[in-house]
């Protein structure tokens, strides 16, 4: 989740301004939190046949779309090595240049810097983590735009409709699906 605040810059439109504040809140739910709960889980699901975990991400955490800075798509792309760690420490770089102003001159995403960031890592995170845990089905995936408070009811599907990927992914019987990003239903790429 992405909080912001907004202040008003005339009759219809509203600013969005990125805080370091509201930057480390969205890291915290969307990366971190789903870090921690997976590793308090993670000893409950390797006792599992058919263990599964849905990372609900984002198609702008993808990297040709959201991350313009060369060496998070160089990171965050690597599918032979990539490392946990890795990516724990370019969301803290991301966090520092957050704190030090200079997510322009880093060439971080210019809007929802934050949010299109932590999606992006988790989506590393997924892949690093089905790596290290080969018999646990972990994937992604993007429920695409859909109807939520957070965006103001602004999204294209209702949130039954945005539930049918995530869902249809817990429930895939083969769980040597793994290390995926899907849309929706549909197989996709990280990149």
């Amino acid at each position: 989740m992405m909080q912001l605040q907004r202040s008003n810059a005339g009759s219809d439109n509203e600013v969005v301004k990125q805080t370091y504040e509201t930057a480390r809140d969205c890291l915290k739910t969307n990366y971190y939190g789903v870090k921690q709960l997976t590793e308090a889980l993670i000893p409950l699901l390797q006792k599992s046949n058919s263990a599964t975990i849905v990372n609900v991400s984002s198609s702008v955490g993808k990297l040709r779309f959201g991350i313009p800075n060369e060496k998070a798509k160089r990171v965050l792309g690597d599918t032979d090595s990539l490392r946990e760690e890795e990516v724990d420490n370019l969301v803290e770089e991301f966090m520092e240049d957050v704190k030090q102003s200079l997510v322009e001159a880093k060439v971080w995403p210019a809007k929802l810097s934050a949010y299109i960031v932590s999606k992006a890592a988790l989506n590393a995170y997924t892949r690093a983590l089905a790596k290290t845990y080969p018999d646990i089905a972990i994937n992604a995936v993007s429920p695409s735009f859909t109807r939520t408070d957070i965006n103001e009811n602004t999204g294209m599907l209702t949130v039954e409709e945005g539930a049918k990927g995530p869902v249809e992914l817990a429930w895939l019987p083969d769980s040597r699906v793994s290390g995926l990003y899907f849309e929706q239903t549909e197989l996709s790429t990280f990149d």
